[in-house]
This record gives structure tokens, sequence and C-alpha cells, in this order.
């Protein structure tokens, strides 16, 4: 395995953030949103704007790298897989819908290699996935009404979009830290 790079950071203030916080586009001032489904979309967003912010910078080839054999998992793999979950949330609601984006299990991150055109086409997925969900996701006003064949209430949806967001974005911090030596808050 190549030497590890060395850890830095682009925060002046504290050194163990990925940005100041006056520069953190994450950071809003004032109060929290008012309301459950506002709470929901801006935690969601946070968690989006993450990832955008750990893959920010890097090539192909350093999104495509993968850091711990024999894991296939790579930051391109990690917006790709997400992508591909995007679209799969939308089958809880509307089950038969929609088909793989990119083939059978484990396809997101085999195929994440470190290519130009794999990338660009990666992260339009993502934004049209995203957008797809979430049109849907508030076509439902009630977030207690229960959907699909599961019966699974559209404020469980949001909060799972949340919850593997958040758990990939844990991944994403390593990934980048190994990457190029780039620590994360």
């Amino acid at each position: 395995m190549a030497e590890a790079p060395e850890r830095w950071t682009q925060a002046t203030v504290y050194d163990d953030m990925w940005v100041d916080p006056d520069d953190d586009p994450r950071n809003s001032d004032g109060v929290s949103p008012d309301g459950e489904l506002p709470t929901l979309q801006q935690y969601l967003g946070d968690y989006r704007l993450t990832l955008l912010m750990k893959c920010a910078e890097l090539d192909a080839e350093q999104l495509a790298r993968r850091s711990v054999p024999p894991s296939t998992m790579s930051l391109l793999g990690l917006v790709r897989h997400l992508a591909e979950v995007e679209r799969d949330w939308r089958t809880w609601v509307l089950p038969g819908s929609e088909t793989k984006l990119y083939g059978p299990r484990d396809a997101d991150f085999d195929g994440a290699v470190a290519d130009p055109a794999v990338v660009e086409t990666a992260f339009a997925d993502l934004e049209r996935e995203q957008l797809a969900t979430d049109a849907l996701l508030l076509s439902h006003t009630d977030l207690g009404e229960r959907v699909g064949p599961q019966g699974i209430a559209i404020r469980e949806l949001w909060v799972h979009r949340i919850e593997e967001y958040a758990r990939h974005c844990g991944h994403a911090d390593l990934l980048r830290e190994r990457v190029d030596g780039r620590v994360g808050q």
C-alpha cells in the first residue's frame, strides 16, 4: 500500500475541522427551521453537501481510489451507491417502478473506475435521483402516511435517507483522509 499522506486541513481556526466555521456552507445563522419536514430536509441537505465537500477538488483517479483492500469502497463508489439507493427508495413507495442504475449487487462500487466520464455521470446520476426521490416524498404531505406493500411511513423514508448519508459521510471522512490527508469534521 502506498505511503499514507500527511494529515492536513484548510481550516485555520481549528486544526481538526474541514473548513473554518465561518466558511462552512452547512452552517446557518439564526434558529433551526420550524417544523418536522424542514428539519429533516436541512439534515439531509447538510449530509448531501458534506459528501460533495469530501469529493471536491479530487481527480477521477483519487475519487476511484480504494483505500482498504479488499474493500471496493471509494468516494466515487459512494456517490454511485447513494444514487442507486435514492432510486431504490422510490420502489418502497411505488414497487417495481425503477430498475437498477448500475446493475446487480455491488455494481455501484465495482464500476467506480478512474474515468472522468464515469465521474461526470455518477454526479449527474446522484443529482437526478435525489431530485426524483425528493419530489416523490414531497408529494406525500402527511409524514405519517404509510405507503407501499410494507406500509412504511413517509417520515421513516426521510429519516432512513439521513441515516444512510450520515453513515457514508463517515466512510467519506476516512476515504478522503487516505487519499490526500485532508481531515474533516
